[in-house]
């Protein structure tokens, strides 16, 4: 079995927070004190405590989301997760620095690296897409015109089977909502980064 399919049926927690729920396809999700997934890079610490709520995929894939949150305090984010372990893993989502939202990925190979883009709107919806072709990981999300953009392509050494889902954080506080709907995994899309 592949993994591949739509809704949050079968999926479990990494460090589930407090309090969430699912309903008529909506994952609600509030998080827990100081949460996040970093590891070494220029802030010198490791955290492995963010929320990530996922299931078992074999092979190339695309997963989907539609998200959006309560966007207030630096750093609180949400969005999608590629994971083998602790050490190698990508996050893409939105996350608010400098005062306001922005599309963002951080790959991590041992050290995280962060991107971020300016996306003030992205707090009220904003549709990500993350494709495997193989050691490859294509992060793209959907701007205003419908077409989708090219966020980070990235190199990502993964087994055959890794994890994907959904994942929140707030480095700074407790209490940020995060919201996801349309999620789905399905059979990777085209080899074209310009679509």
């Amino acid at each position: 079995m592949n993994g591949f399919g739509a809704g949050f049926d079968g999926m479990r927690w990494l460090n589930e927070p407090p309090a969430w729920s699912v309903e008529s396809g909506l994952l609600t999700a509030t998080t827990g004190e100081r949460t996040d997934f970093w590891r070494e890079t220029f802030y010198g610490f490791v955290r492995d405590d963010g929320h990530f709520h996922h299931r078992e995929v074999t092979g190339d894939f695309t997963a989907r989301v539609t998200l959006s949150g309560d966007y207030a305090t630096l750093y609180d984010q949400g969005g999608l997760m590629v994971r083998a372990d602790e050490r190698t893993w990508l996050k893409a989502g939105v996350e608010y620095t400098d005062g306001v939202p922005h599309v963002s990925a951080v790959l991590t190979r041992g050290h995280s690296d962060w991107s971020v883009l300016p996306a003030p709107d992205a707090a009220d919806r904003v549709e990500l897409r993350v494709t495997r072709h193989g050691d490859a990981l294509r992060v793209q999300y959907r701007r205003a015109d419908g077409g989708w953009q090219l966020l980070r392509l990235g190199y990502l050494p993964l087994p055959e089977t890794c994890l994907v889902g959904v994942m929140c954080c707030s480095p700074e506080r407790a209490g940020f909502t995060a919201r996801f709907t349309d999620f789905a995994v399905t059979a990777p899309i085209p080899r074209d980064l310009h679509d």
